[in-house]
């Protein structure tokens, strides 16, 4: 058996010979596939507007910018998810606060999250940065009538998640990133993710004030929106301090035909998640499925007492697991801006036991039931 990673890009001949073609076209970044791309990701998911960015780091932080977070602003964000969900609110000179996760679903918790909102006076928190966690969908409509009762706004961190959704209360279908509930939503072209493009990611909204914000913010705060015919083709304006977080013509007409293939690829990966709870149900803990969300499986995450001794024993086997992930306040940035000591029990406890298992739409069932057989193995010991 070859070895086996937790997460791999699928790249095929079609991809290849798109990216030949950019290479050989008039524009190898900031043309025409750029916007093509982010029209196909916006109707993919159903948002009026999308923005191609360098990294989904560089969403994030971007978004956090566009709604105006000003330093010392509070935002409350999962423990569990990678630390760039909490970074960009110190990018801005904000400050974090972390809600405990359902025990279960491993979602950020809306009981916690309320909790602290209403330990604290009105104004005192700004948004939320709700994680759709390994593939799985937040009810954001939930999370919404929270954030409007306390005036807040929401960050769907989607980046997990592309082909996702949840039903809300009227039984209606909402993809993850559709706008309907958060003000943005970020989605990561990273190559273990469902999209890749090498580096990349995606900014979605429904608000057009927000959308030409973050064009602005992309691309170094410069426009030339205010040309006239006094000026000639050269004028531009720097209005405000921006970034570089283009994407390339490149990676974009990569994003393009790998997003074409993904319904089909999280079709397969739910595949994958229905063998592997077949054989663990009622023998190892993995994470739940809400009635009303589908889960577009970045990750199928299980849960045992032996954490480092099943990673060990996969890895002798040339299984290499992950584990998703050392939570936010655990890691010593943030315990030396004073997180250190931070009760959040079930982020905690999860962590002690999480293990994630090789899910991509690649792995061969002759793989599957290989990682099967070894994990009952080391777990019936």
């Amino acid at each position: 058996m070859q070895a086996i990673p937790y997460g791999r890009q699928s790249i095929d001949q079609e991809d290849i010979n798109a990216v030949i073609n950019t290479l050989t076209a008039d524009y190898l970044t900031q043309g025409p596939k750029v916007q093509e791309f982010e029209n196909q990701f916006a109707e993919y998911v159903g948002s009026k507007y999308a923005v191609a960015v360098s990294n989904a780091t560089a969403g994030l932080h971007i978004a956090v910018l566009a709604l105006g977070l000003k330093p010392g602003e509070r935002v409350i964000t999962t423990p569990i998810t990678f630390a760039a969900s909490a970074n960009c609110v110190r990018y801005a000179g904000g400050e974090v606060w972390f809600a405990d996760i359902d025990s279960d679903s491993y979602l950020l918790s809306l009981k916690s999250t309320e909790k602290l909102i209403e330990s604290k006076p009105k104004g005192f928190f700004k948004g939320i940065i709700p994680v759709d966690f390994a593939g799985l969908p937040v009810n954001l409509e939930a999370f919404r009538e929270l954030a409007n009762k306390h005036d807040l706004w929401i960050i769907e961190d989607a980046c997990h998640a592309p082909g996702g959704s949840f039903k809300d209360s009227k039984g209606t279908k909402q993809m993850c990133g559709n706008g309907n509930f958060s003000e943005m939503s970020i989605f990561s072209f990273h190559p273990v993710k469902h999209i890749a493009c090498g580096e990349g990611g995606m900014v979605t909204t429904n608000n057009e004030e927000l959308y030409k914000k973050l064009l602005s913010l992309r691309s170094h705060g410069i426009t030339k929106e205010n040309m006239s015919e006094n000026h000639g083709g050269w004028f531009y304006e720097m209005q405000e301090l921006g970034f570089n977080y283009r994407l390339t013509d490149i990676q974009s007409a990569l994003g393009i035909t790998q997003l074409a293939k993904n319904n089909a690829g999280v079709k397969r990966r739910n595949e994958i998640a229905k063998s592997y709870k077949e054989a663990f149900e009622g023998k190892i803990k993995y994470q739940s499925l809400p009635s009303n969300s589908y889960n577009a499986h970045h990750l199928f995450v299980i849960e045992v007492e032996d954490r480092k001794g099943l990673y060990d024993y996969l890895k002798e086997h040339k299984i290499f697991a992950q584990i998703h992930y050392i939570p936010v306040h655990k890691l010593p940035y943030y315990e030396d801006i004073g997180y250190k000591g931070v009760n959040l029990i079930n982020a905690e406890t999860y962590y002690s036991k999480c293990i994630s298992l090789p899910m991509y739409p690649t792995l061969t069932d002759k793989e599957q039931i290989f990682i099967i057989k070894k994990v009952l193995s080391f777990v019936n010991e």
